[in-house]
């Protein structure tokens, strides 16, 4: 499994926004300087996020994005999903069903829908809040 730049990304831009929404809405502007991203790809992800209701968009001179819930609602793993579909390792997981035709004779299949299964355990743990508190203990230099 390989996270692509629109999955990192996310993250990124949900943090930023998140620790900086305080003052209303946060511009994409600011969001790209601040995280050396370009405005067109934020402005694709920004919506995508807005779309699913992640987040709240605002126009005008004040405009910009906003969460829609408090940090610690929002799980890395459904951004991530959002962004990047599916994280199964392997192709028979990636849909509703598994519909490969090796399935009931797979020696590996109970491999892969472990290591799926401890994936989405793992993504699902976080939310945005920790990784608010992980950037803000990395600039105050905290404790680890």
């Amino acid at each position: 499994m390989k996270v692509s730049t629109k999955g990192r990304y996310a993250l990124r831009l949900m943090t930023d926004i998140a620790a900086h929404d305080g003052n209303g809405y946060v511009s994409l502007k600011d969001v790209a300087e601040r995280q050396n991203i370009s405005m067109k790809y934020l402005e694709q992800i920004a919506g995508l996020l807005a779309k699913a209701g992640l987040l709240a968009s605002g126009r005008g001179a004040q405009g910009g994005y906003r969460l829609v819930r408090a940090p610690e609602d929002y799980s890395v793993g459904s951004i991530l999903r959002l962004t990047e579909g599916t994280l199964a390792p392997v192709a028979c997981l990636a849909g509703e069903a598994n519909s490969c035709e090796r399935c009931g004779e797979c020696p590996t299949l109970d491999f892969w829908t472990g290591l799926y299964a401890a994936v989405n355990d793992y993504i699902d743990r976080y939310t945005l809040a920790d990784l608010l508190a992980e950037q803000t203990r990395k600039q105050t230099g905290g404790p680890d």
